[in-house]
């Protein structure tokens, strides 16, 4: 049976069934989103069981071929390190749907923008042949342009369009980039593995071609993940995004670009990657403290988590600079954790701005008294994000700095910095919203319904379990991170 395949395009199906169905009937069309998103994380959580995780190497293959006067082939697979992502993604979308009941403007289309972008996601994580590969890349791009500039806040349209032309600046790159592949390959291909096993040939072609294509595909990934000095559209597309729209955008686009950089960039480029090491460790520590001193600086609580996101890829990004297999594993974890931390993050923001209809940190106070539920979970995401030991935001970040320790000893203890200012900003924020005598201006606010309760409850239990039980999923990606590093090394 290709699973990988129904994965991928039972969302776009039930996108298509939402296009025939009235407009009027709304939850026609919220049933019909919730069966296609709930059968996809359903069937990837059949292949998540089914996954062999002693095995580092492409599983469930599904491939045929495509346009053959290209050498295009229909190519998909997983492995340990796309797994944890193709499920990541099938989960906050439900998730996200869950939070997406209280949109009542242009439901339909809503839906269906929602959908379409799950299949580009999933389409991404999925696509081992660079034509495939791009075009998933390009459709999350659509959706997410719609989904920002139609139902966002009131600079939405400005956010969308800045959105889109940074992500677009990125994929004229990675598309010059792939056509240079293609020609310089022999036979000319377009699968990315056959491309990783060429890459003494690359090599051969010398060091311009390796590092002007190194550039093509990082200006791509850096843009999306996103890296300095490329950062700047993140902020302003999570302030003026719904709610669930900036769970799926920190949860799971900025996780392609770190996904593109660990697939692409350091197996078929070493030479390069090596010499481009010490540029991509100083964007990583810019990533860790500049993330985090803009976090600290926001009174508004959603831009705050928007900058605390630049912050936790600057992690992972020096996970990834590390080379080894510690590094390698800590980078991974942390794009699951933080998509899980993060998406409660966003979630409990939208929970607390349907209500006052304001982010304003100072604005609040004494909460905690007044909705003790809502206040206990907030509380739960925040130290999993500033990195307690014993919640799953501390496994991620111990094994990156672990792995960085080995190879930049100074990058490192210059970026545990990060984690301090990182405490700093999520406990002043506690303090200011939760603590203290309560602000009468809120005295008649409700605590969480059942509605926002059904939505972040697996978010919280996951960052628990993670936190307490990590080989839930280190040892689904061990294996594939520990070949990668060998492989990038060995070069």
């Amino acid at each position: 049976m290709p699973l990988l395949s129904i994965i991928t395009f039972l969302p776009l199906l039930g996108a298509l069934i939402i296009l025939c169905l009235d407009k009027n009937d709304t939850k026609a069309v919220q049933r019909t989103g919730f069966v296609a998103s709930g059968l996809a994380l359903l069937a990837s959580i059949v292949l998540l069981v089914m996954f062999d995780s002693s095995r580092p190497d492409i599983q469930f293959v599904e491939e045929f071929s495509w346009i053959p006067a290209l050498n295009v082939h229909y190519f998909l697979g997983v492995d340990g390190l796309s797994m944890p992502l193709v499920v990541l993604t099938t989960l906050l979308t439900v998730v996200s749907l869950v939070a997406s009941l209280s949109i009542t403007n242009r439901v339909k289309e809503y839906w269906f923008w929602f959908l379409v972008l799950e299949t580009g996601m999933i389409g991404v994580f999925g696509a081992l042949d660079f034509f495939l590969f791009y075009v998933f890349w390009e459709i999350t791009l659509v959706p997410m342009y719609f989904l920002i500039g139609i139902w966002g806040g009131p600079k939405k349209e400005y956010a969308a369009v800045k959105f889109f032309l940074y992500t677009l600046f990125g994929s004229v790159f990675m598309l010059l980039a792939i056509i240079a592949l293609y020609f310089a390959s022999e036979p000319h291909t377009l699968s990315i593995l056959e491309l990783t096993a060429q890459r003494n040939r690359f090599i051969e072609l010398g060091m311009t071609f390796q590092m002007l294509v190194f550039l093509g595909f990082y200006l791509a990934f850096a843009i999306k993940v996103p890296l300095f000095p490329f950062h700047t559209w993140l902020p302003l597309a999570h302030v003026e995004a719904p709610t669930a729209v900036s769970v799926i955008l920190a949860g799971v686009l900025l996780k392609m670009g770190g996904y593109g950089l660990l697939r692409v960039n350091l197996p078929m480029f070493p030479e390069a990657t090596k010499a481009a090491l010490p540029f991509l460790v100083a964007i990583a520590v810019i990533n860790i403290v500049y993330g985090a001193l803009c976090a600290m600086a926001q009174k508004d609580l959603k831009r705050m988590v928007a900058y605390s996101s630049i912050n936790h890829m600057g992690y992972a990004m020096l996970g990834i600079v590390s080379l080894s297999a510690a590094g390698f594993n800590g980078a991974v974890f942390q794009f699951v954790t933080h998509g899980i931390i993060t998406g409660a993050l966003f979630l409990l923001v939208g929970v607390i701005y349907d209500r006052t209809h304001t982010r304003d940190i100072d604005a609040f106070g004494g909460l905690a008294s007044k909705l003790p539920v809502y206040a206990g979970v907030m509380t739960l995401a925040s130290m999993a994000s500033l990195g307690l030991p014993g919640l799953a935001g501390f496994i991620g970040e111990f094994l990156c700095f672990l792995g960085a320790f080995g190879s930049w000893k100074v990058a490192a203890a210059i970026s545990v910095t990060g984690i301090l200012v990182t405490a700093a900003f999520f406990l002043t924020m506690i303090k200011k919203v939760f603590l203290g005598p309560l602000n009468q201006q809120w005295s008649g606010l409700t605590d969480m319904n059942t509605r926002e309760l059904i939505a972040v409850a697996p978010l919280a239990v996951l960052t628990i379990l993670l936190g307490v039980y990590p080989r839930l999923g280190l040892d689904l990606m061990n294996e594939t991170m520990t070949m990668l590093a060998n492989f990038v090394r060995g070069s």
